[in-house]
């Protein structure tokens, strides 16, 4: 009983980090808010003062203790690293785009924005973009896993170990997602919105980009958690063409969001 207990406070305090990393925007989807600190510091303790009770409680006790050992703490700090970065990112675009676009406001009549579907479609597309990277780079075509350059899968053991990492992994782009649709949902009930199919597909591909980009730069460039092909003559290549594929990513979101807005919405080509 305490040992579900805990599991259940650990996974609650993920998903309120989530809510206070990504951008939690007021009614109008125009202005970012965080949490206040006081909260923030308190979901932090709850997310790492939880113990082994949470790590796989229905594995056997050699994978517990392979998974708990004195890399869990630093292996979910780097988890999250990456998604704090991606919410701040977010935030700072949307931000610096509202505050671009009420300048633009004051000489138009009719004051429509398409700032909140870019920030909605932008967060779901970063949780869309890390289901992608889990289910076929690390599930179907087994190029990776999460923690495939630390501890390589070449036995049960370690294989495991990285299947349950890859379960956090999912875990968090679940909350984002959930997040994004949040997001989109708030739309329905504004009337000052554009919404478009290039607007909300840009969007989608943006925030795809930008998941790769960082998860790229920060897992595998900096802290080198795992490769794009773990197997393979050239590993560097297949990194770089990584980063590659992601900046053509976000410059087509761009070009799409772009096309829709034109010269009404100057803020969105001014990102």
């Amino acid at each position: 009983m305490a040992n579900q207990l805990l599991k259940n406070i650990f996974f609650i305090a993920v998903l309120f980090l989530f809510l206070i990393v990504l951008p939690a925007f007021d009614s109008n989807l125009n202005t970012c808010q965080f949490m206040r600190p006081k909260k923030s510091i308190v979901f932090l303790v709850l997310l790492f003062a939880a113990n082994a009770a949470f790590a796989c409680t229905t594995c056997n006790k050699k994978l517990q203790q392979g998974i708990f050992d004195s890399t869990f703490y630093p292996n979910l700090f780097t988890m999250l690293l990456a998604f704090i970065v991606l919410g701040l990112v977010v935030a700072a675009l949307s931000v610096l785009a509202s505050r671009r676009e009420k300048k633009n406001q004051a000489y138009q009549v009719q004051k429509l924005t398409a700032v909140p579907l870019i920030s909605a479609a932008t967060t779901l597309g970063i949780g869309l973009g890390g289901f992608i990277d889990g289910i076929f780079l690390h599930q179907i075509l087994q190029w990776h896993e999460m923690l495939s350059n630390k501890i390589p899968p070449v036995t049960l053991l370690n294989k495991s170990v990285n299947m349950f990492w890859d379960g956090i992994f999912h875990a968090f782009c679940l909350v984002v997602v959930l997040v994004g649709i949040v997001f989109l949902f708030k739309l329905f009930f504004r009337k000052d919105v554009i919404i478009t199919k290039n607007v909300f597909w840009g969007s989608l591909v943006l925030g795809w980009g930008l998941f790769n980009l960082i998860e790229g730069l920060i897992d595998h460039q900096i802290l080198k958690l795992h490769n794009v092909r773990e197997i393979t003559a050239n590993v560097p290549l297949w990194n770089y063409g990584f980063l590659l594929f992601s900046v053509l990513l976000i410059v087509f979101g761009f070009m799409l969001i772009a096309k829709s807005t034109g010269k009404n919405i100057n803020s969105v080509t001014d990102l």
